[in-house]
């Protein structure tokens, strides 16, 4: 019931008034049944701006992190996502992945939309990164299609560590389903899950126009924040 109330009374038509979205391709959301939406992600505005112009609900695996934050803010912030209907997802240990699977396999039996940031983190410099391989492995499983999803200007107004959002107009593509049945009872071979995922990743590209990095992008914002010159402090008068 909250979902709702959110989506079409208190948040929806607020975002919908301030960054008056230009949506493309909302025909290609199935109007029932199971089925993900893989979207590139870079800002936080893109949990709340792709469900407020979708017609059906959409259940995110948010990180775990948005649930157990600190003080008041992170308490106000876990339950507006436990609210929204979202579910979180430790994204530590070597379980993590499984765990992510498996809740999202949850979701996709009940015949709902699940949607998914195949990158696995938001974007540190606009860029799309390498996605990992649990949307593919969740396709393949539940035999469903795949909806590429592309976010336009987000990442200029709210990119990492902003926290009020620029008020300018973004866009929100969406592509035809992906279909993987070729590739039915191999989701567990390493090469058929990278291929689904490799596809995934270009349709968003296609829909994007974003630079490619074939690299993993939690890996590679670890290697820039470690090349990165250490801060200097000033020196304390005695």
């Amino acid at each position: 019931m909250f979902y709702y109330i959110l989506k079409y009374v208190v948040l929806g038509p607020v975002l919908r008034l301030l960054f008056r979205p230009r949506i493309e391709g909302l025909e290609n959301i199935p109007e029932d049944g199971a089925a993900i939406v893989a979207g590139n992600h870079l800002s936080f505005s893109d949990h709340f701006l792709m469900p407020a112009i979708l017609k059906r609900r959409i259940t995110f695996l948010a990180k775990a992190e948005y649930f157990t934050g600190p003080g008041i803010k992170g308490r106000l912030t876990a339950a507006f996502f436990r609210s929204a209907g979202q579910i979180p997802v430790d994204r530590s240990g070597k379980d993590a992945g499984r765990a992510a699977i498996r809740e999202g396999l949850g979701v996709l039996d009940k015949g709902e939309l699940l949607g998914i940031y195949p990158e696995g983190t938001r974007s540190h410099d606009g860029r799309l990164y390498k996605g990992k391989v649990g949307v593919a492995v969740m396709a393949l499983t539940a035999q469903v299609p795949v909806i590429p999803c592309a976010m336009v200007g987000t990442f200029e107004i709210q990119p990492p560590g902003q926290v009020v959002p620029k008020i300018k107009r973004v866009a929100i593509r969406f592509g035809e389903p992906l279909d993987f049945s070729r590739y039915a009872g191999m989701e567990n071979q390493r090469a058929a899950i990278r291929a689904v995922t490799d596809e995934i990743m270009y349709a968003i590209l296609e829909l994007s126009g974003q630079e490619y990095v074939d690299e993993y992008a939690a890996r590679a914002k670890a290697a820039e924040q470690a090349a990165a010159p250490p801060r200097k402090f000033p020196k304390l008068r005695r």
